[in-house]
């Protein structure tokens, strides 16, 4: 066989039982009517095995598929009829990024004076989003890549736990999954919408990566998918069943980055990560009740919009949820380019300043 097309193959086979752990917790999550259930029962249940010790296998290749699928799904949260205020929308993005200025603040304080990192490790393991973005600059640093890999991780785990309970505080926003048919689950797009659909993912996906933009499999198939939907062109929206799989391949996404951990190990860091990312949510809730007192934006779309970290898992629970999709993805994609741009800029200044 070509090895071109075993090693995907090989790798898809040793991911299976990882996705099959994943598919029995949303399931089980499902049956017994969680909030998110496909996502936050993957996310459980590998996170326990990942550290009980069981070696689960990343989804690798595969994730990079499902941001695709992702950045579709959110395309079609825009559509020609939206309407919406455009001084609010303004108004949240500045005060979103004000709020990030004070959450990179807090954590590279944090960071350096209480948890004892060094200055690189501080700095990346502290940004508010862009793991996979943030990772791969970290690669060129001395940073201490399991610090920051699992600070991010401890982060979106604490975030995707914490929203049942916001949400639910707030009010008017139904967690509870909707039972749906087994022809509902089965339901496909028309050949038209589907070829619409998956042009979208493959243009999107090249064109994201042509252009540099920040988590290019992610926003590019978003882009090329926000024209269609506005134009008209198709108003098509991806099946529920392809929508639960996204899920879990993200709920598995954040359980598998605690594989081969020790708690005995890591206690410092996971101690440190999860104060850090109290207070950094803790920030987020006081900056979006902040915006919704201002200008009446939804306070559950501020909450996820303002949220550090985790564009994918964020904008696919506004996607599930329908909590303003197109709003939460605008703020996630501002921030991350802007600390994308921003963070050689800050490393320097800091150890110029020896902070």
């Amino acid at each position: 066989m070509n090895t071109t097309i075993a090693q995907p193959l090989i790798a898809l086979c040793r991911f299976l039982p990882t996705l099959a752990l994943g598919l029995i917790g949303g399931g089980i999550a499902y049956w017994l009517r969680m909030p998110l259930p496909w996502l936050l029962g993957a996310m459980i249940t590998t996170t326990a095995a990942s550290l009980m010790g069981l070696r689960l296998r990343s989804p690798g290749r595969g994730r990079k598929g499902v941001l695709v699928v992702i950045g579709v799904m959110l395309g079609s949260a825009f559509t020609a009829d939206m309407s919406g205020d455009l001084l609010a929308w303004l108004t949240s993005l500045a005060i979103m990024l004000l709020a990030t200025a004070v959450m990179m603040l807090f954590s590279v304080w944090f960071s350096r004076r209480v948890a004892h990192h060094s200055m690189d490790t501080a700095l990346y393991a502290g940004v508010p989003g862009g793991v996979s973005a943030v990772t791969g600059m970290a690669l060129d640093s001395n940073a201490d890549l399991r610090v920051v890999g699992m600070t991010h991780a401890v982060r979106i785990l604490i975030l995707l736990a914490a929203i049942p309970p916001l949400l639910s505080g707030i009010g008017h926003v139904s967690l509870q999954p909707t039972g749906m048919s087994l022809d509902q689950w089965l339901w496909l797009p028309s050949p038209k919408d589907a070829a619409w659909l998956a042009g979208a993912g493959l243009l999107g996906a090249w064109l994201g990566q042509r252009l540099h933009l920040p988590n290019a499999l992610l926003f590019g198939p978003a882009l090329i998918s926000t024209g269609l939907h506005l134009s008209g062109l198709t108003h098509a929206s991806l099946p529920p069943s392809l929508i639960a799989m996204a899920q879990v391949v993200i709920g598995v996404s954040v359980g598998v980055r605690f594989a081969g951990t020790s708690l005995a190990e890591v206690r410092h860091t996971l101690i440190m990560a999860t104060l850090q990312a109290v207070i950094l949510l803790l920030i987020a809730i006081v900056a979006a009740w902040g915006i919704h007192a201002l200008t009446g934006v939804s306070l559950a779309a501020a909450l996820l919009a303002y949220m550090p970290g985790g564009a994918p898992e964020l904008s696919l629970v506004a996607l599930s949820l329908g909590i303003d999709p197109a709003f939460v993805t605008s703020h996630h994609l501002l921030r991350i380019t802007v600390l994308i741009l921003v963070l050689p800029l800050l490393l320097h200044y800091l150890k110029r300043v020896h902070v």
